[in-house]
């Protein structure tokens, strides 16, 4: 048996960035497991990524070229070639440009899952070249991003190992046992050295267990709580008035905006005791340092914005920056300033922008021109979006044409024209920059390609040539693109030998800067802006504005009184693995809520609303806050009774800042299924399009 270990990186949807041993046997993967070439993640991985090799060889696999061969949503194709395949979409390509000009082309991406090397690389030349429609990628992180930009100009955050130095750890909308587990080990190391615990969270996570104090809060009401503390740390006199008139713009803005919010009528709207507000802001105030994580849940509702500027604004008025282990935690995507649009070779054109998250509506409500071809790669969107059930109309249009191009057969695939298959990153090069962990790592291909498996890189650069869109001197190696990529850095030549001798670099900055002291705000004038006139303009309404339904609705019930969680789970990342799942939906209850609608544990259950509906098997769960149920992301719907997911239950409005998806919004009704097992109400295939979820 010929046998080796190779290193490489992993590029999926998690901040941590892990570098990998791959033990390779015969040609084929056989183990992933954790190296230590990236100190942040000190040698272990999580479950989901050990089960990766599943996926190179298991039986979703697409291994070559399909055309469709039956009804969309059937997945039934008839094999094609890789020049019949390309020929089709190439010439689908050029029709729906002819007839309806570039902008009836969208290209769907979200590439959270991937690298550099397979988002906004050779796919942006073909389709900024072709003068496609732009997709806004805001489902996830855009509406953060946009906070924290406003308010810091994207600094990057405090780093993993410096956790161990604060006395008082915030985990704010964020739940590392399951979303960047090497965040586990610094915060139970600095508990071990006297740190205290908060976490704000709807429900008791494994460290909110641990915690001296868990705030379960009520989803989308994480802004009226930050502004309650805001509001008691200028009340109590604690707030940092030096710092804040050394570093700081829009303080007296945001302590007016604060200042109705006191800890009753805050408790009133977050759902959680005005005593325990002022806990946590006397245990803030009094922690030096002092840091806080805030996770991306807190986005997902229609103020989220607002939500997270609020979140980031407190190490700022409380005067936890500028210390080791104070002051926060988001994204540290920022410490890498990589850009491939020079190997790129075209400007993003004048076209419109549809935003991601109303696909649905983009496929079925009328539009000037009409999409009328899609190009799906990198994601799965009938599996991740919001209304499913118009994404699922949409996809199913027969004057549609969509082209998947993917690894694996997704939900979304069912619905193509033409399947083309793709690597995965254990079989083509990528470069990934981490988000928590602020390494850069290139992997390069360990085992040859499944199948007739193609690149991202080399399939988009064929339909480049084949629509006779390369220009002399374009940029064509992936070599070309790294260099790109790094070439801004002000130590590209360190950055480029470190990747090429050991797989990984670090920052100039390193891997955990203070803020304040060896990074500064990237705004224009340096200063800290706690009330952005650009978010404040585009926020409806003005910046930090809360309008409360959740409390009434909770009051008289309403047609759908539970309020709905859609967190990540322990076996997928986004959709990503999710063909290996196939437990079916499970609908978590607490006790509380199970007895007023008469569930029993393990009944089946339907969860309905307005979007559509979901048939589950309940579980009991004292660990949710009473009137909140849950069902976790990233199934497939062809592993759900009824062929429907917790996305159908999404509303498909946005939040306040840069659209993004409003999960956390969804309010729904339960109820108990009588008669036979789940299993005996529905099939669980998904054996076509149509009809309602």
């Amino acid at each position: 048996m010929d046998r080796t270990v190779i290193t490489s990186a992993c590029p999926l949807d998690c901040p941590d960035a892990c570098s990998l041993e791959i033990t390779v046997e015969d040609g084929r993967v056989t183990k992933l497991d954790g190296d230590r070439r990236n100190p942040e993640t000190q040698g272990f991985i999580c479950n989901k990524v050990r089960r990766f090799h599943e996926r190179l060889y298991g039986p979703d696999r697409l291994l070559h070229p399909g055309v469709r061969a039956g009804g969309k949503g059937e997945g039934r194709f008839r094999r094609a070639s890789w020049d019949e395949a390309l020929d089709l979409v190439a010439a689908k390509l050029e029709e729906a440009r002819s007839r309806h000009g570039g902008e009836s082309i969208l290209p769907f991406c979200y590439g959270g899952s991937n690298g550099l090397l397979t988002q906004d690389a050779a796919d942006a030349r073909l389709f900024h070249r072709l003068g496609a429609s732009w997709l806004a990628r805001t489902v996830c992180a855009a509406t953060s991003g946009r906070a924290c930009s406003g308010l810091y100009g994207g600094m990057p955050g405090v780093g993993y190992q410096d956790y161990v130095h604060a006395r008082l750890i915030v985990l704010w909308g964020a739940n590392p046992s399951v979303s960047g587990i090497h965040l586990v080990p610094y915060v139970l190391e600095a508990r071990r050295r006297g740190a205290k615990l908060v976490v704000v969270d709807p429900r008791r996570t494994p460290l909110a267990r641990q915690a001296d104090l868990h705030l379960a809060v009520r989803p989308g009401a994480d802004l009226p709580l930050a502004l309650a503390v805001i509001r008691w740390l200028f009340a109590a006199g604690r707030a940092d008035l030096e710092f804040l008139a050394a570093h700081a713009a829009g303080t007296g803005e945001l302590r007016r905006r604060a200042e109705p919010w006191t800890p009753e009528r805050a408790a009133a709207a977050a759902g959680v005791p005005a005593a325990d507000i002022e806990a946590f802001a006397r245990l803030y105030a009094d922690a030096a340092p002092a840091v806080v994580r805030c996770g991306w849940g807190v986005e997902r509702n229609r103020h989220g914005g607002s939500a997270v500027a609020a979140v980031l604004a407190l190490p700022a008025v409380a005067g936890k920056l500028g210390v080791r282990g104070g002051g926060y935690t988001l994204s540290n995507a920022e410490s890498w300033s990589l850009d491939t649009s020079a190997a790129v070779g075209a400007e993003p054109p004048p076209v419109r922008t549809l935003n991601m998250n109303r696909l649905g509506r983009h496929l079925t409500e009328p539009l000037a021109p009409p999409v009328s071809l899609l190009f799906v790669y990198n994601s799965n969107p009938l599996a991740t979006l919001p209304n499913q059930r118009r994404v699922r109309a949409g996809l199913a249009r027969e004057d549609l044409f969509t082209v998947v191009f993917d690894p694996v057969l997704t939900d979304t695939a069912r619905y193509a024209d033409v399947v083309l298959p793709a690597t995965t990153f254990l079989e083509h090069g990528e470069l990934r920059a981490g988000y928590g962990a602020p390494v850069l790592q290139r992997g390069r291909p360990v085992v040859a390609p499944a199948g007739e498996a193609r690149s991202n890189h080399e399939v988009f650069l064929e339909l480049c040539r084949r629509l006779g869109l390369q220009r002399p001197g374009d940029a064509e190696t992936l070599d070309d693109f790294v260099r790109a990529a790094v070439s801004g850095l002000e130590n590209a030549g360190e950055v480029l030998a470190a990747l090429d001798s050991e797989g990984i670099a670090v920052p100039a900055s390193g891997l955990h800067p203070v803020q304040m002291v060896d990074l500064t705000p990237g705004t224009a004038d340096g200063r800290i802006h706690l009330c952005p006139e650009e978010l404040d303009r585009e926020a409806p309404g003005g910046l930090y504005r809360f309008e409360d339904e959740a409390e009434r609705i909770e009051a008289d019930g309403g047609p759908y009184p539970l309020a709905l969680l859609s967190p990540a789970g322990s076996r997928t990342i986004c959709s990503t693995l999710g063909e290996l799942d196939r437990r079916g939906p499970v609908l978590e209850l607490h006790p509380d809520d199970a007895r007023r609608y008469g569930i029993a544990a393990g009944d089946a259950v339907r969860a309905h609303n307005e979007w559509g509906e979901v048939r589950a098997v309940a579980r009991l769960s004292p660990d949710l806050r009473p009137g909140v149920t849950l069902l976790e992301k990233g199934m497939w719907l062809r592993n759900a009774p009824a062929r429907s997911t917790v996305n159908a239950l999404i509303p498909d409005h946005l939040s306040d800042l840069a659209g993004g998806a409003c999960f956390s919004d969804a309010r729904v009704a339960v109820e108990r299924i009588g008669g036979g097992s789940l299993e005996h109400q529905e099939g669980g295939e998904d054996q076509g399009g149509g009809g309602s979820p």
